[in-house]
């Protein structure tokens, strides 16, 4: 296939754009594997767009305190629909993921919530729950957080931010409404923004669970109260950074002032749970559907920690 050379970027270009030194680059390719650029006959590299975005991603999982040789795993499970690849190709989902990131960009782009009302309904009528959040809407606030330098770009960020934040907690609310509040959710504090709470709390409501959202900053010595006072069946400490080496031991001891089972969900039960394992603390994972399955698995006594 012939080679869209205005796609592609040189490494020092990719290197301007990104911040990463055209060494790291290599050592990112070579050694991880976490990047795969093109290559031309003298073996010069040409980065795609997707390519740039991918090493922006690797940037922000680093700031957050991940390390490299973790990052391709967490990489590796944002890539959509891989189990119906054999049904539609993923340039296909991708495609339509981006028609209706689009949509939304435009809406962002003249601040009109009305539109975006529209454009958000419609796409919760064509997918699920889980794809609305983690492949079309949360991939564009991410986009958005990380690019405001120019003009008007924060402005951008703050309205999308602000309606994502205002309708998820409105269903929160409204599955809630019907059931008992059984699941308390928390942000380790600082470790996450309040959408990215409030998305894994929406994941984790059920038609049989309600759930409690604490607000961000809560802090952690004062879960112990929250718990005695509202008496949850299950405590979901949620965070996207990369876990402390003192993590594991303040949670189990969390756990055993605590009368309810202790979860740890986000990303950061992917990357703590070889350190939780032999521990009473449940890792729920990152993803939707798993971190309610778990979750379900777990409060009726049918899965390990």
């Amino acid at each position: 296939m012939a080679i869209e050379r205005e796609d592609l970027f040189p490494i020092r270009e990719v290197s301007r754009l990104t911040g990463v030194n055209p060494v790291t680059l290599r050592a990112w390719e070579r050694r991880y594997g976490l990047i795969e650029p093109t290559r031309t006959e003298s073996g010069h590299r040409l980065y795609s767009i997707t390519d740039i975005e991918r090493v922006r991603s690797i940037v922000e999982w680093i700031d957050r305190g991940v390390a490299v040789s973790k990052i391709g795993r967490i990489l590796a499970k944002t890539e959509p629909l891989k189990a119906l690849a054999h049904i539609i190709s993923d340039d296909l989902v991708q495609a339509d993921y981006q028609q209706w990131q689009h949509q939304v960009q435009r809406a962002i782009s003249s601040f009109d919530d009305q539109e975006m009302d529209r454009v958000y309904a419609q796409i919760f009528s064509s997918y699920s729950l889980a794809v609305v959040f983690q492949d079309i809407l949360m991939p564009l606030w991410r986009a958005l957080l990380q690019r405001q330098e120019a003009f008007g770009q924060t402005s951008e960020w703050l309205f999308f931010d602000g309606f994502l934040r205002a309708r998820v907690l409105q269903r929160i609310v409204t599955l809630r409404a019907a059931q008992p509040r059984r699941i308390v959710v928390s942000a380790l504090a600082g470790q996450c923004r309040e959408l990215e709470l409030l998305v894994a709390a929406l994941f984790l409501s059920t038609s049989e669970s309600g759930v409690r959202v604490l607000t961000t900053g809560q802090p952690f010595d004062e879960l112990t109260l929250i718990c005695e006072k509202i008496k949850p069946e299950a405590l979901v400490l949620f965070s996207n950074h990369a876990p402390s080496a003192e993590l594991p031991r303040r949670l189990q001891r969390l756990a055993l002032s605590l009368d309810c089972q202790v979860l740890l969900a986000g990303d950061a039960a992917d990357l703590a749970q070889d350190s939780l394992a032999a521990s009473s603390i449940g890792c729920i994972g990152n993803e939707g559907a798993t971190m309610r399955q778990r979750l379900t698995q777990f409060l009726a006594g049918k899965l390990d920690t």
